[in-house]
């Protein structure tokens, strides 16, 4: 008997009929978008069984000896010359000078190769430039990102011609150019499907020579530079009614750049992006006409434009706001330290009130997971990868932390936080935590069609093949391939079922780890158990749902917070290793493990309470959450000894929040660290004091109870606090002002 005929015929065939008849036909802007970027560490993910070999092995990110020279000195230099009051409450823009020293220093264009005049950079190097820029001013860190990040760089080296690259790219690099970007419109939004705006692929006479190329017409908005751009990126539907260009007559989704001075360009007025002083407005064209070769690419990437830019945005979203947010959690889990340990209530540091120990012990796991992963994010771009799926993670979840951050901070600084002023180091980054939110993918969007939706299809280890064959138009062709993968999938998937069933029952104990995972060994088995509990949930999610699954938005998006938690704890175990798995910082790690295990249980659970095929869901809970084996919250210990680690210096403080401030402090924040400093010098003789049964120190120093120079350092002390916890006030007539 014929065991492969007997199966292709009885099992194979009516499956991939079936399955045909399931299987929604995938558009061309969902195909584009599923093969745009590459899968790295979340296709480990997805297997139910990492090779953490694979993600341990890959080399921490270091700074060549240019980009070392270039942060301490053009970096350091630009930091310095920032008043970010200035920018944001009189002059609404960065001032001449800094504008001029961005464009001579290269600033616009870091991600540039040298052999085009650029800096040539890496992404660490492109992201530690945004990360010490952007918390001492978003605006600038705003400007700077852009042009290196979605826009006409990073499109034209991907797929520019090379007479493209060769005239534009230098003139990037120098900032001859300023460039912009415009995808979003109005009626649309960024869903390219929807997109009105136009280009029509037609013949024209150019200083009386016939000239082939396109009349354009848009209307976008929230396009950042736009007030300033010299050339504009352009997103746009193309057509060729005349097959000038060929036989297909909608070529769809296409990008061009077009110089802003052309006639028909309208650059329009400017917005306000939630107080923020960065360039951002409208921009309008009217039969604008471009020669052919404006198309990116030339005329052989007519219509390849969805592609081009979800490729360009798997590199730039995963480190633009990722790279930003990283800074803004360290930023304010720094601060917030600092003003906790000098800020007193009731004759006690606030830092050592549970409640604030509370806010501070998620200000330190937010500080260190969300720069955990920007590295570790930065070790898989610097392989040469385009992660899609992890740059949507990134985006998505290290956002979420800042804004989260930003409010614990708010909280624990109250009144200082809140009266605005030159010496106010949160409240700009408060205003700003909506900007980050809502660009580069709206995380509401990004949660619930992306990083499952999309991720679920490429990097799943066998669905992709499976959607390609269903989708092959040659049935006999795609059955073959069906056939061939099918069995694959499902050999694989009795496996992942055995494995997570087990892994469920013994709360990970039949787990693997690392040779030499150290103290991190039952945190590593701990990852194995939720990997294939995802891996299991996940495939039966979609068995059972099939193409309604992308309509099951939130079933998607709680999978997906699954996903990201598990990229997210794999690069905390990642930094703990590099970093040298200090003892000291296994608070962290712990705080940071369990609040992920945490999450993805409660998520979990929440799947199975709302999956539509009951049965199933009973069956799933019974396999992978019994209740014996549930993941615990953190326990108020461990959350006190990391907020114990921002309270006061140590090695691992500066391990954790002291880097992205050497040398580029703002006048407030050096304020806040010098009387930080001078507080816990004089607590020793504070503390000598009290156990003598008096209070006051100066009593204490006219009876000789502490010399002169003790007395010194608690009068400095006092003193630098008095003008830490004051605020800004103004004249009635100083808060008229007009932003531009």
């Amino acid at each position: 008997m014929n065991w492969r005929a007997w199966r292709r015929r009885w099992l194979t065939e009516p499956l991939y009929r079936m399955g045909r008849k399931a299987m929604p036909s995938l558009s061309a802007t969902e195909q584009e978008a599923i093969d745009a970027g590459d899968v790295w560490w979340d296709a480990q993910l997805f297997s139910g069984k990492p090779d953490w070999d694979a993600l341990l092995s890959l080399p921490p990110v270091v700074l060549t000896a240019d980009e070392q020279a270039f942060i301490d000195g053009p970096l350091a230099q630009l930091c310095s010359m920032l008043n970010d009051w200035q920018i944001n409450w009189n002059d609404a823009d960065l001032p001449p000078d800094v504008w001029a020293f961005m464009k001579q220093q290269g600033f616009f264009g870091m991600i540039i190769p040298k052999e085009y005049d650029g800096l040539g950079f890496s992404p660490y190097a492109h992201s530690e430039v945004v990360r010490q820029l952007s918390v001492r001013s978003v605006t600038a860190g705003v400007t700077v990102m852009v042009p290196n990040s979605l826009g006409p760089g990073e499109l034209l080296m991907q797929f520019g011609t090379s007479e493209q690259r060769s005239y534009w790219l230098p003139r990037l690099a120098r900032g001859e150019e300023i460039p912009c970007f415009g995808l979003t419109s109005p009626e649309a939004g960024s869903d390219a499907a929807s997109m009105t705006d136009t280009g029509v692929v037609c013949m024209q006479d150019v200083e009386g020579e016939p000239t082939l190329g396109i009349r354009l017409n848009w209307r976008k908005r929230y396009i950042t530079l736009s007030p300033v751009a010299t050339v504009l990126g352009l997103a746009f539907k193309l057509s060729d009614p005349e097959g000038l260009l060929g036989d297909e007559k909608e070529p769809g989704i296409s990008v061009a750049l077009v110089p802003t001075h052309l006639p028909g360009v309208v650059t329009g007025r400017r917005h306000l992006p939630a107080g923020q002083a960065f360039l951002n407005g409208p921009t309008e064209g009217h039969d604008v006409f471009v020669p052919i070769d404006a198309l990116i690419g030339g005329p052989e990437k007519a219509g390849q434009g969805w592609k081009m830019l979800m490729s360009a945005l798997a590199a730039g979203r995963g480190i633009s706001l990722p790279s930003l947010s990283a800074a803004a959690c360290v930023f304010t889990a720094h601060v917030s330290g600092a003003y906790a340990r000098v800020r007193s209530q009731f004759g006690i540091p606030v830092g050592r009130f549970e409640g604030i120990k509370e806010r501070l012990g998620q200000l330190a796991a937010n500080a260190y997971v969300v720069e955990a992963a920007r590295r570790c994010t930065m070790a898989g771009l610097q392989t040469g990868l385009k992660p899609a799926v992890v740059s949507a993670i990134m985006k998505l979840h290290a956002t979420e932390r800042m804004r989260q951050s930003v409010n614990d901070a708010m909280d624990i600084h109250a009144g200082k936080a809140v009266i605005d002023g030159p010496s106010n180091y949160l409240s700009n980054l408060y205003r700003a935590v909506p900007v980050a939110i809502t660009v580069e993918g709206a995380n509401i969007l990004t949660r619930n069609l992306i990083v499952f939706g999309q991720g679920a299809v490429r990097a799943h280890p066998y669905l992709m093949r499976e959607i390609l064959a269903l989708n092959n138009p040659d049935e006999a062709a795609g059955e073959d391939d069906f056939d061939a993968v099918l069995w694959q999938h499902l050999g694989h998937s009795f496996k992942n079922t055995l494995r997570a069933t087990g892994m469920g029952w013994t709360a990970g104990q039949l787990g693997s780890a690392p040779k030499d995972a150290g103290a991190a060994a039952p945190l590593y088995r701990a990852m194995g158990r939720w990997t294939s509990a995802f891996a299991l949930v996940s495939e039966m999610a979609l068995v059972t749902l099939g193409g309604a699954l992308k309509r099951k938005e939130m079933i998607s998006a709680r999978l997906g917070d699954v996903l990201s938690e598990l990229y997210l704890l794999s690069a905390v175990l990642k930094r703990w290793r590099d970093e040298g798995c200090h003892e000291a910082d296994l608070p962290l790690v712990h705080l940071c493990m369990q609040q992920g295990f945490s999450t993805i249980d409660r998520r979990m659970d929440e799947v199975l309470s709302n999956l539509p095929s009951r049965p199933v869901a009973w069956l799933l809970r019974l396999l992978v959450l019994p209740p014996w084996s549930r993941a615990k919250a953190p326990s108020d210990r461990t959350t006190m000894a990391c907020a114990d680690i921002l309270l006061e210096p140590s090695t691992a403080r500066d391990r954790l929040v002291g880097a992205v401030w050497d040398g580029h402090d703002s006048s407030s924040v050096e304020q806040l660290e010098r009387a930080f400093q001078l507080v816990v010098d004089a607590q020793p003789v504070l503390d000598r004091i009290r156990q003598g049964g008096l209070h006051d120190w100066r009593i204490a120093h006219e009876r000789g109870a502490i010399s002169d120079a003790q007395a010194s350092v608690l009068k400095a002390a006092e003193e630098a606090v008095a003008a830490v916890i004051e605020v800004d006030d103004f004249a009635f007539d100083e808060l008229a002002r007009a932003h531009v």
